[in-house]
C-alpha cells in the first residue's frame, strides 16, 4: 500500500504541479463565485405592478395590484420602488401623478389619504378659514403654482384722487388646492392639466374677512409665487401692509364683534 502511494506523493511534491494545482482550483473559485453573481443578479424576483391605469385621488385596494417577475439587477438601483403590497395598499395616487397600467409602484407617485390637498381641509387650524382665491391661466403664471407652494397676495386700487395703489397685503400663504372651474384638481392629470379657476388656501378670521371685503368691493388681489426655498422656509401667514388694510376697512361698515385683530377672534 505504501508503494502505491509513492508516485501520487512524488506528485504532489513537484512544485510545477503544485502550481498547477492551485491555478486549477483559483480558476474553479472564480468561476463558482461569478457564476453565482450571474445566478444572483437575473434571478427572477416578485414586483408589485399596477392592473389597471389608475388617476390621480384614486385610493389603491388590491385588486389595483398584481405581480411581475423581473431580475433583481434591472430593480437594484430604484431606491424609490415599492416592492411591498402593504406599503402600497391604501395609499392614493398623487395629485399629480398617474399610473399606468403594468407600471411599477414608486414612492413618488404615492400619498397618504390625509395627505391629499382636498383631505387637508378637515385638518385646517382652529380658527382659520378656508378662501377660495379666483384666478385665471395667466394670474396662476401659466399654472405654475401648485399645491403646497407658499405665496404672496398683492393688492391693486386706487385712491380717490385716481392715483394708483400696488402692494403686498399678505405673505406666507400656503396654497392647500387648486381647482378648475368644475371643481377639480387641476393637477389631476400632470400630463394635461386642466385650466385653473380657483387657489384654496386656510387664513385666520381676520384676514379671511380682510379678502371677502376686498373682493366685494372690486379691489384686485393677485398671488406672486415665490421661489423654492420661500416655501421650505415657510412661517405664519402676515398682514404686511396696515396702510392697505385701512383703505379696505375704511370702505365698509364694521360690524359690532366683528374679528379684526387675531388676538381677539
Amino acid at each position: 500500500m505504501g508503494n502505491f502511494l509513492v508516485p501520487f506523493k512524488k506528485f504532489l511534491s513537484n512544485k510545477n504541479t503544485i502550481t498547477i494545482l492551485g491555478v486549477l482550483v483559483g480558476l474553479v473559485v472564480l468561476y463558482l463565485g461569478y457564476s453565482w453573481r450571474v445566478n444572483q443578479s437575473v434571478q427572477p424576483t416578485e414586483v408589485p405592478i399596477c392592473s389597471q391605469t389608475l388617476l390621480a385621488g384614486t385610493k389603491i385596494t388590491d385588486q389595483y395590484i398584481q405581480y411581475a417577475k423581473v431580475p433583481k439587477d434591472m430593480i437594484s438601483n430604484m431606491t424609490n420602488l415599492e416592492t411591498q403590497a402593504n406599503n402600497i395598499v391604501g395609499k392614493l395616487v398623487a395629485y399629480d401623478g398617474k399610473i399606468a397600467q403594468n407600471s411599477f409602484f414608486f414612492s413618488d407617485n404615492l400619498i397618504a389619504e390625509e395627505d391629499m390637498p382636498d383631505s387637508i381641509f378637515s385638518s385646517i387650524p382652529d380658527g382659520n378659514t378656508i378662501y377660495s382665491l379666483k384666478i385665471n391661466y395667466d394670474k396662476s403664471y401659466g399654472n405654475s403654482i401648485f399645491p403646497g407652494d407658499n405665496i404672496d397676495l398683492y393688492m391693486t386700487t386706487n385712491t380717490e384722487e385716481g392715483l394708483l395703489v400696488f402692494g403686498r397685503l399678505l405673505a406666507e400663504i400656503q396654497v392647500l388646492a387648486v381647482k378648475d372651474a368644475n371643481g377639480k384638481n387641476v393637477f389631476a392629470d400632470k400630463d394635461n392639466p386642466t385650466e385653473p379657476a380657483f387657489l384654496l388656501f386656510d387664513v385666520p378670521e381676520n384676514l379671511f374677512l380682510l379678502l371677502s371685503k376686498a373682493e366685494k368691493l372690486g379691489i384686485e388681489i393677485d398671488p406672486v409665487p415665490r421661489n423654492e426655498a420661500y416655501s421650505a422656509n415657510a412661517a405664519a401667514t402676515e398682514l404686511k401692509n396696515d396702510e392697505l388694510q385701512d383703505m379696505i376697512i375704511s370702505q365698509t361698515y364694521i360690524l359690532q364683534n366683528e374679528c379684526q385683530d387675531l388676538t381677539v377672534c
